[in-house]
């Protein structure tokens, strides 16, 4: 569909290519034009980071403020006890409430990257459904809320539907989460005035009970707008990589490693990526996505450099940058590179090569260490390694070892 915005948020969204869907394109476009649009998405808690996968998803909250509307950012520490059932083959392991405290402790300190709180009209909010589904009376809610919604239309949402196809389980635990989830949009409207949803396409069936919850019970009107699932143009699912989720904790992932993600992006989504993920104007992004040959690798650096600043600063963007550059341009170690630090007490009798490779994170376990071995795929100190079962003592770490996977993967290994 061509909508013609009139709000400056919907112009960004449609102009960077955020949007999938809406439930009402005109009625939300006049509101946002009316007026400040306070605005939520809801993330359950169930790791202690978010990763690439959310990041678009957080760029439209970080448009949503700089357009003038108030971001929501709601931690499921209620829903995160049920589990989101949408689009999995199996049922989500169940959390204790301290890891799921623990968990949205590490979900703050992302969010205060992109968004601003405080107590301003724009200001972003950081709310916990727990607040209010932790104090709800089964029976009440069953006899106020449950008699609004229907098996037969909840049956034919994709999410369900494509698990029972499959003939696999789907629990009553997780049925009930499309109505706790709707529910949130309730409240949300009645505690805080939020007024639009906003989340991947797959949740389109979640949002909309939530609109249509809000209208019987309250006769008001609210709105709903998805994003694409984002894939890579080879197919892939975004944010993953050959060495797991790309995290968007320092903890959990390097600013360098982070960096050398988005500096590998492939050719064909330069120009898609840096519309969505960076600040750069459009024109700028559409320019650098149409170079070509050796001139395209100069747009990967400013896409890697600008959505690393964005999360972790432009300090380590630039660090990152020259790290690389040591690294590949100059054969160095870099000072940046994701670092294994192990206790000389550690060794012992040594350590073999394709163990190290696992303990550096180069590999997911010794069968894929020994494979990327076997298969010349590693170097030590710059130098073809042929032996997974080498033995490595303190004395071959007395100076720092560089490992490297492939072209692109890098690791130091000291001794602490």
């Amino acid at each position: 569909m061509t909508y013609h915005a009139k709000s400056e948020f919907l112009r960004v969204m449609l102009e960077r290519g955020f949007l999938a869907d809406c439930t009402d394109y005109q009625g939300l476009d006049e509101a946002l034009c009316a007026g400040v649009v306070p605005t939520y998405i809801g993330y359950d808690a169930t790791a202690a980071s978010l990763h690439v996968g959310h990041l678009l998803n957080i760029m439209m909250l970080r448009w949503l403020q700089k357009t003038g509307h108030k971001p929501i950012t709601l931690m499921g520490g209620g829903t995160t006890k049920v589990g989101d059932p949408s689009f999995r083959a199996e049922e989500r392991p169940l959390l204790t409430p301290a890891q799921i405290d623990a968990n949205i402790a590490g979900l703050q300190r992302v969010f205060a990257r992109y968004l601003s709180y405080g107590e301003g009209a724009t200001d972003a909010i950081m709310l916990n459904n727990a607040e209010w589904l932790d104090q709800l009376n089964y029976l009440d809610f069953l006899r106020d809320i449950g008699r609004h919604f229907s098996v037969n239309r909840m049956l034919s949402f994709e999410s369900v539907k494509t698990r029972l196809d499959r003939e696999q389980s789907l629990s009553f635990l997780e049925f009930n989460y499309m109505i706790l989830q709707a529910y949130d949009f309730l409240e949300l409207y009645r505690r805080y005035g939020c007024r639009l949803q906003m989340g991947g396409s797959d949740q389109w069936g979640n949002i909309v009970n939530g609109i249509d919850l809000t209208r019987r019970v309250l006769d008001s009107e609210i709105w709903g707008l998805t994003s694409p699932l984002l894939t890579t143009s080879d197919g892939r699912k975004m944010g993953k990589s050959a060495s797991g989720a790309i995290w968007l904790s320092a903890d959990l992932l390097s600013p360098y490693e982070f960096w050398q993600f988005w500096r590998n992006t492939t050719d064909a989504d330069v120009g898609r990526f840096l519309k969505l993920f960076t600040e750069l104007e459009v024109a700028e992004c559409d320019r650098l996505g149409a170079l070509e040959g050796a001139d395209i690798n100069a747009a990967k650096i400013i896409l890697a450099n600008e959505v690393t600043a964005l999360l972790h600063g432009r300090d380590a963007a630039l660090a990152a940058e020259a790290t690389a550059r040591e690294v590949f341009e100059r054969g160095g170690v870099g000072d940046d590179l994701p670092t294994l630090a192990l206790a000389a007490a550690e060794l012992g009798g040594g350590i073999s090569l394709a163990q190290l490779v696992v303990r550096a994170g180069l590999a997911k376990s010794g069968k894929d260490a020994k494979r990327l071995i076997a298969e010349g795929g590693l170097r030590v100190n710059d130098e073809a390694a042929a032996d997974p079962g080498r033995m490595l003592s303190t004395a071959d770490l007395a100076t720092p070892l560089k490992l490297t996977a492939g072209r692109k993967r890098h690791a130091l290994v000291t001794l602490g």
